[in-house]
C-alpha cells in the first residue's frame, strides 16, 4: 500500500502545474491527478513527472470531483493541492516518521497547512490560513464549491506552508461569475449554512458589490454558530462590509454585540478601530472627545493581545506592528509628537522582530 499520494483535480492548469509538481515529487510516493477537460498542455505536463492520470466530466460540483480523485488513491495519507499552490516549505512533516504508513500506525488526525500568498507587495500582510490537506484514507470531501473534508479525527496544524497565486488580479478575473454560481446553486440547497453566505460574500465583495456582500455577511453573521471556527472571520468581515456599505449603524451595533467575545483576537480589536477611525471622520464635532479615545484603545489592546500566530485567518501585525504604526499616525495627527515617535519606533522593532522569527 502507499503511504503518501499527492491527489488532484486540475484542468487547464499549464501556467502553473509544473511549479506545483516539482515541489512536491520528492516528498510523494505517487502522484494522482483527476483532469476535467483540459485542452492546453495540463495532461502533457503531468506526464513529465510521471503523474497517473485519470479523466472526470465536471459536474459543477468540487466535492464530487475530489472525491472521484481519492477514490483511485490506495494511501494511507492523500496530500490535497491546487495547481495554483506549491510546497513552499515544511517537507519533512510529510516524512514516513511524521506520517507513518498504515501498518505501522493507524492515522489519528487530519493535518492542517497554512497558506501563504504570493505577490504581495512588503507592505500588504499576509492572512493566517489553514486548510486540511493533509488527509487519512478513507476521508472525503462535501460541498459543491469551498468544498470541505468531512471526518471525526481531530485536526492538526503541522508546520508545512504552502505558496498560492490564485489571488491575483489575472487569476480572479478568470474565476470570476463560476464561483458565485456555484455557490447560489449550494445556497438553493443549504440555505441556513452559514458558511456558505460567507463565501458569497467574499465573492461579491472581491468583485466590487458591497451592499450584496454585506447582505451576505449579515446572513452568515445571523446564522453562524457560536462556536464554529469561522464565526471570527464572519464577525471582522461583517464589520468591514458594513463599513464599505456605509452602513455605519448596523456595524456599531455588530461591535457592541460582539465586543465581549474576542478578548484574545487581535483582528477583531483592529478593525473596531478602522470603523470608530472612520466614522470620527464622518462626525467631527464628536470625534476627539468621543470617538478618537475609542480608536486609541482598541489599537493599544491589539497591542496588549499581541501577535496570535495559531488564530484562523488572522492577518499578520494585528497584533503588533500595524497597530503601533497605525498608533503613531493617530498620536500625528493629534500633534502628540512623543507618543508618536515611541510607536513608530515600536512599529519598526516588531516588524524586524516578526521577520527574524520567519
Amino acid at each position: 500500500m502507499t503511504r503518501l499520494a499527492l491527489v488532484m483535480i486540475v484542468k487547464n492548469e499549464e501556467r502553473s502545474l509544473a511549479r506545483c509538481l516539482e515541489s512536491v515529487r520528492k516528498h510523494v510516493d505517487k502522484i494522482i491527478i483527476l483532469d476535467t477537460g483540459s485542452t492546453d498542455r495540463t495532461i502533457e505536463i503531468a506526464q513529465s513527472f510521471g503523474a497517473e492520470i485519470h479523466h472526470w466530466e465536471w459536474q459543477d460540483d468540487f466535492a464530487a470531483a475530489r472525491n472521484a480523485a481519492l477514490a483511485h488513491s490506495d494511501a494511507t495519507w492523500n496530500l490535497i493541492l491546487d495547481a495554483d499552490e506549491w510546497l513552499e516549505s515544511g517537507a519533512e512533516a510529510l516524512s514516513a516518521k511524521n506520517l507513518p504508513p498504515l501498518r505501522v500506525r493507524v492515522p489519528n488526525f487530519v493535518g492542517c497547512v497554512r497558506l501563504t500568498n504570493a505577490r504581495r507587495s512588503e507592505d500588504d500582510p499576509d492572512k493566517r490560513i489553514f486548510l486540511p490537506r493533509v488527509l487519512p484514507r478513507g476521508v472525503r470531501y462535501e460541498g459543491r464549491i469551498h468544498e470541505q473534508p468531512v471526518s471525526g479525527l481531530p485536526r492538526l496544524l503541522l508546520p508545512i506552508v504552502f505558496g498560492h497565486d490564485g489571488y491575483t488580479a489575472e487569476q480572479i478575473e478568470r474565476k470570476k461569475g463560476r464561483n458565485e454560481a456555484l455557490l447560489r446553486a449550494e445556497l438553493e440547497i443549504n440555505p441556513e449554512d452559514s458558511y456558505l453566505w460567507y463565501q458569497l460574500g467574499r465573492e461579491l465583495y472581491v468583485h466590487g458589490e458591497p451592499q450584496d456582500a454585506a447582505d451576505c455577511m449579515v446572513r452568515a453573521y445571523n446564522l453562524c454558530p457560536l462556536d464554529s471556527a469561522v464565526r471570527l472571520a464572519i464577525v471582522v468581515y461583517a464589520i468591514l462590509l458594513l463599513r464599505r456599505a456605509d452602513r455605519y449603524h448596523e456595524a456599531l451595533a455588530l461591535v457592541d454585540a460582539e465586543q465581549d467575545n474576542w478578548e484574545e483576537a487581535p483582528d477583531f480589536f483592529f478593525a473596531v478601530a478602522e470603523l470608530y477611525l472612520e466614522w470620527s471622520y464622518l462626525n467631527p464635532e464628536i470625534a476627539r472627545d468621543q470617538l478618537l479615545p475609542v480608536v486609541e484603545a482598541a489599537w493599544l489592546k491589539c497591542l496588549q493581545i499581541g501577535e496570535r500566530p495559531g488564530l484562523n485567518s488572522s492577518i499578520e501585525g494585528s497584533g503588533g506592528y500595524r497597530a503601533a504604526y497605525n498608533l503613531a499616525n493617530l498620536y500625528k495627527g493629534l500633534s502628540l509628537h512623543e507618543e508618536a515617535a515611541k510607536f513608530e519606533q515600536m512599529s519598526l522593532d516588531l516588524r524586524q522582530a516578526m521577520k527574524l522569527a520567519a
